[in-house]
């Protein structure tokens, strides 16, 4: 059976209707990884974490980044006998908003996990450290930015990446190596953006 244009494309239409509804059910369904109850079973199915921290009460941290493309960094808290007491993503605002003034580099590290990368600026003095975090602002990703002088948080902010143009950039080009990514291809590089993380 033959049907008329304007049919077939009112058909066209409910089929991606339907399609984006599934997508849409799909994201809404998305959970994040379920909570080890023992060390072992963390190992089983992670594997080896980046970092182990010891803590002072004898308890330890794996630590799971996925820097430097990813937006999460898994933190397991473990106690002694390999009994998982908590789980987190350090890298949620929650915990990104606990970063302080006066905090030293290892403070940090155990704070949000391994950073992308980091960048000296020597006119400021600052020494910047990124992470690749959710990106819920414009551009194609997010930095999350603690700045160091004299190996001491001082102030933290935020960056957009913006898409680079041009053949040697492909799609986007890549994440610059530094918080603002001044260099080749400058007409696309991420502007820093006040946040409330800024002081």
């Amino acid at each position: 059976m033959t049907y008329p244009i304007s049919h077939r494309w009112r058909l066209l239409a409910a089929a991606l209707l339907v399609l984006a509804a599934l997508q849409l059910q799909g994201c809404a369904s998305f959970e994040p990884p379920r909570p080890f109850a023992t060390e072992a079973e963390a190992l089983a199915a992670r594997g080896e974490p980046t970092r182990r921290w010891s803590n002072d009460d004898g308890t330890t941290t794996l630590e799971y980044s996925t820097q430097p493309n990813g937006r999460s960094c898994l933190m397991v808290h473990v106690d002694q006998g390999g009994i998982v007491l908590r789980q987190w993503d350090a890298l949620a605002p929650d915990n990104l908003a606990r970063v302080e003034r006066g905090m030293d580099k290892e403070q940090v590290s155990r704070l949000l996990g391994a950073h992308r990368s980091e960048q000296r600026f020597r006119n400021s003095g600052e020494e910047v450290w990124d992470w690749n975090v959710r990106n819920d602002g414009p551009g194609v990703a997010t930095l999350f930015n603690v700045h160091f002088i004299d190996d001491k948080v001082v102030r933290t902010s935020q960056t957009y990446v913006y898409p680079r143009e041009g053949p040697g950039w492909g799609a986007w080009g890549a994440y610059p190596p530094y918080p603002w990514g001044w260099g080749p291809g400058f007409w696309g590089y991420p502007r820093p953006f006040a946040h409330p993380w800024f002081w």
